[in-house]
């Protein structure tokens, strides 16, 4: 019940891409990461995923459109919606998300991280 500073918890991470959990409530856990460059095109069959941006700003992109997210802006990813943060510069996110969702969902490959990566 004590509070969870964003910016401080950033500052425990080095790796791109890599979703750190900062705490959970029920079965939603809320992830920390640092992005930069493309991600892989992936989905997730059985969960909607929320991006909240920290510092910076990305692009959400869809098979149909993009979508520019600035500092302070959220958006979801709807259960079986192909997308693919990319970002040019540093970004960082907190992520919102089930319990034990794999940041590459049905993509797999060398960018998917430890679901239960503690900070």
């Amino acid at each position: 019940m004590e509070p969870v500073h964003l910016t401080q918890k950033l500052t425990l991470i080095s790796d791109q891409w890599s979703p750190h959990i900062i705490a959970q409530m029920n079965d939603t856990q809320f992830k920390l990461a640092k992005i930069e460059g493309e991600f892989v095109w992936h989905s997730h069959d059985d969960t909607d995923e929320a991006f909240f941006v920290v510092k910076g700003s990305f692009t959400m992109e869809y098979r149909d459109k993009s979508v520019v997210l600035s500092e302070g802006d959220l958006v979801v990813v709807p259960k079986g919606v192909e997308h693919r943060p990319v970002a040019a510069k540093e970004c960082h996110i907190l992520l919102i998300e089930r319990a034990g969702t794999v940041n590459t969902g049905n993509a797999g490959g060398n960018m998917t991280a430890a679901a239960d990566k503690w900070i």
